[in-house]
């Protein structure tokens, strides 16, 4: 849907993901859109050290959310709002 916008496929999965789950890491991601672990690990490193997303560790889990800082936070949950919208109804009932 706004993959174009982002850049790749999966850049659009781990955000639209992380927005309908509130939060998620990379196994959990990558096992849900039955994709490869290793470019949903590289899509979140990605978009922690450009300040989107924010991690911390629990246990041996590295639980990705949105980052409050981030100052087009509000702006970029609208879009992922208005994009998860025009997805089937049975992914949407899924992610959320």
């Amino acid at each position: 849907m706004i993959e174009s916008l982002l850049g790749s496929k999966n850049a659009e999965r781990v955000l639209i993901y992380i927005f309908a789950r509130e939060e998620g890491y990379a196994r959990e991601i990558s096992g849900f859109y039955e994709t490869d672990l290793k470019s949903i690990q590289m899509q979140l490193d990605k978009f922690e050290k450009s300040g989107v997303l924010a991690s911390r560790t629990v246990g041996r889990t590295r639980p990705y959310v949105f980052n409050p800082r981030y100052p087009f936070l509000s702006q970029l949950k609208a879009l992922l709002e208005k994009a998860l919208s025009f997805y089937p109804v049975k992914e949407q009932e899924a992610l959320a």
